[in-house]
């Protein structure tokens, strides 16, 4: 039987779904002289972003093989996802990228991970949890590792 993805699409046409969306940049600039001068300049009004795709189970299902053995995870996840890119948005390689929380999301906050010298994910700040987060605004809900905080306080 094949494993469901570690993705999942969301409904992006619902009003006051936000994409984020900077639109508009390219149209300030077309039909400038510069521009019609310019043939690298010129190219497809589409932009790379996808929207559209929660990742959410991918942070989970990596949060919940944390101490494993990195090689494995790491095929196990691609084989279950679109694209490789969201796997980094969490895990870091290299030392200089670690960060102990990583906000994915609007007010979404899931734990840094990394990985060792002996190829095992590990977390970078265990002692991290959601009774250590502090909101940025009171009107949203925010999680950390999908547990809300900041709710009725203050």
């Amino acid at each position: 039987m094949e494993k469901k993805p570690l993705y999942r699409k969301i409904n992006t046409r619902t009003r006051g779904v936000r994409l984020n969306d900077y639109s508009g940049e390219y149209r300030h600039q077309r039909h400038t002289k510069a521009e019609i001068h310019n043939e690298s300049s010129r190219g497809s009004m589409h932009g790379t972003r996808r929207h559209g795709l929660d990742y959410t189970p991918l942070f989970r299902f990596l949060l919940s093989r944390v101490g494993g053995q990195w090689d494995e995870v790491f095929s196990e996840a691609v084989a279950r996802l679109d694209r490789t890119e969201p796997v980094f948005w969490m895990v870091a390689l290299h030392e200089s990228e670690r960060q102990e929380q990583v906000r994915l999301g609007e007010s979404s906050y899931f734990s840094g991970l990394y990985v060792d010298d002996q190829g095992s994910l590990r977390v970078v700040n265990p002692e991290l949890t959601a009774e250590h987060m502090r909101p940025s605004c009171h009107c949203c809900t925010h999680t950390f590792n999908g547990i809300p905080f900041g709710q009725g306080k203050d």
